[in-house]
């Protein structure tokens, strides 16, 4: 494991009732400070490591490790962005955000200047009074990673947070969210189906094989993204090379 790994996995498995083995043998590290995506085909377990790592469901072999500790449930130290938003509809954008401030028994002030301010940071000071179902889906989402950041956790898990959106803000979120990590310095573990997202995004991509998961490759994209126009990016070398690189590995298990 890599010395600056926030993250360790040792050897995880996972196996269902029913027998359905999702993971087998993974280990790797996840370096502080960095984003790291976990990508495969359908059913390689990606997000069921996840949620293992998040301590929301137990490996069935194995361990996690978080900043020297090992991972028996959730903790401060990590914060879940759900695929699916998972507001509660009866709340204003406002409570929301201050929800996981709410639970560590933050004074209501306390928790709801933090969250206006976390709200002000993804764009939506307006629609601090509106209810989700008032939102749009790529509001409703920018409601959950503001939520995600009010914690102020070192580490934010994601769960395929912008599958629900169009292509147009789909980038324009990858472009904030990079935004938002040179800010604030967190570590993000990032589940995705889109290679070219993973390569945009990533500074270490982990590439599962097909259920069983376990770890096929390890790719460090080495993208300049310092101050460079998004498009740029696109067409750099070696953006497309990983690109390919991925595809053909992925392409086997098709």
């Amino acid at each position: 494991m890599s010395a600056d790994a926030i993250v360790e996995v040792k050897e995880v498995g996972k196996t269902y009732d029913g027998g359905v083995e999702a993971l087998t043998g993974v280990s790797l590290g996840l370096p502080r400070g960095r984003l790291s995506t976990l990508l495969g085909p359908s059913g390689c377990g990606k997000t069921t490591l996840l949620k293992i790592i998040a301590g929301l469901i137990p490996p069935s072999s194995g361990e996690v490790w978080v900043k020297g500790k090992k991972v028996d449930g959730p903790g401060p130290e990590r914060a879940f962005v759900f695929q699916d938003f998972a507001l509660l509809p009866w709340a204003n954008v406002l409570r929301n955000v201050a929800f996981g401030l709410e639970l560590r028994g933050t004074p209501k002030e306390q928790r709801f200047e933090v969250a206006r301010k976390q709200i002000a940071e993804v764009g939506l000071s307006s629609f601090e009074s509106s209810y989700p179902h008032q939102l749009s889906g790529g509001m409703r989402q920018r409601v959950g990673l503001a939520r995600a950041l009010a914690v102020d956790a070192d580490i934010i898990l994601m769960d395929e947070p912008f599958s629900s959106v169009d292509e147009q803000t789909r980038r324009k979120f990858q472009e904030e969210l990079l935004e938002l990590l040179r800010h604030k310095q967190k570590t993000v573990i990032f589940v995705t189906h889109s290679i070219e997202e993973a390569a945009y995004l990533s500074d270490q991509i982990v590439l599962l094989s097909p259920r069983p998961g376990t770890v096929s490759k390890i790719i460090h994209p080495n993208i300049d993204r310092g101050g460079r126009d998004p498009d740029e990016i696109r067409r750099d070398k070696n953006y497309l090379d990983v690109v390919d690189e991925i595809w053909q590995i992925l392409k086997q298990y098709i």
